[in-house]
């Protein structure tokens, strides 16, 4: 499926088969998560790096030169010498290239990765319930891990990530509220469902106060409203890519040694901590299957709030 431009539709193509470079692999695509950045680089509020564009960036597929399983996430390559990478924090390289942004991803049959940057997916996960884990899954344990020892935590939007999270800091002994859109019934008890212990409107109160939150739905209101539910010394962790702006707020909601942070990419280690991890908890992601035409429709539905879980493409 590519991408011409902001705004376009996928559009179903013949491309030729992609072909490796020095250090890179083919893989033959299984699945690929389907992510809101995918959403936000079709609307053009995160610039494609290159177009036409092969969006996606939670593949799982096999590498056709030894039949390996294995995940590509969102980060593709790094240049290894900026300042960043040199202080262990590749996520931040001036130079990072992304999987489905500015390197075509995984809505194909066929994708082109660096091994360096590809991962074994776990036993006893299919190729379906694999491909969360490489987006929703990463960026949602590296946000967790910033909310530091919390023990009160709460979740704004509950989708993909939160779905995961939610399994995780349940496993970690922490207690979650998850915070969803108003009157969304179906997302409060899939939240319950899933161990959180109070699921109710985001622009309300919690019954406590928080020790952090983080916000995955892309709504800036949304961060004053999760400061205002925060403990003193509490932590608002913004998870996305892209954010609606956030609207002014009085000193007071953040005084108290309050903080908001944001997230940024991932690193390898990251991938390999949360891969390790996943299978432990044991997560178990909740996943609706999309053939590779209908992946604009799996985009469609969660622009609307229709999923619960995540979308993946099933490819072969």
């Amino acid at each position: 499926m590519v991408l011409d431009g902001p705004g376009r539709p996928l559009r179903l193509a013949e491309l030729p088969v992609p072909a490796p470079g020095l250090g890179e692999s083919l893989i033959r695509v299984h699945a690929c998560g389907v992510c809101r950045t995918d959403l936000h680089i079709l609307d053009g509020e995160l610039a494609a790096g290159r177009l036409p564009l092969v969006p996606g960036h939670q593949i799982v597929g096999t590498v056709e030169s030894g039949g390996q399983r294995v995940g590509v996430p969102w980060l593709g390559w790094t240049c290894g010498e900026c300042r960043h990478c040199r202080a262990g924090r590749e996520n931040l390289c001036d130079r990072a290239r992304f999987t489905g942004c500015d390197r075509d991803g995984g809505f194909a049959e066929y994708a082109v990765a660096d091994d360096r940057f590809c991962f074994p997916i776990p036993d006893g996960y299919s190729d379906l319930q694999a491909a969360p884990l490489l987006c929703a899954g990463l960026i949602g344990h590296r946000a967790l891990r910033m909310t530091g020892d919390a023990e009160l935590l709460g979740i704004y939007g509950f989708g993909a990530a939160a779905h995961i999270v939610c399994q995780v800091a349940r496993h970690e002994g922490r207690r979650v509220f998850a915070f969803t859109r108003a009157g969304d019934a179906e997302a409060r008890r899939f939240a319950l469902e899933l161990g959180a212990e109070w699921a109710g409107d985001a622009d309300g109160a919690p019954p406590e106060e928080l020790d952090a939150a983080i916000v995955f739905a892309p709504v800036g209101a949304l961060v004053p409203a999760a400061l205002r539910a925060l403990a003193k010394g509490g932590t608002v962790v913004c998870a996305g890519i892209h954010m609606s702006d956030i609207p002014s707020f009085p000193y007071a909601y953040l005084w108290g040694e309050r903080s908001i942070r944001s997230v940024a990419n991932l690193t390898r280690r990251d991938g390999e901590e949360f891969l390790a991890l996943a299978p432990q908890v044991p997560v178990r992601t909740r996943v609706a299957p999309y053939a590779l035409e209908r992946a604009g429709q799996a985009l469609e539905d969660l622009r609307s709030g229709r999923l619960q879980g995540a979308a993946v493409v099933q490819v072969a």
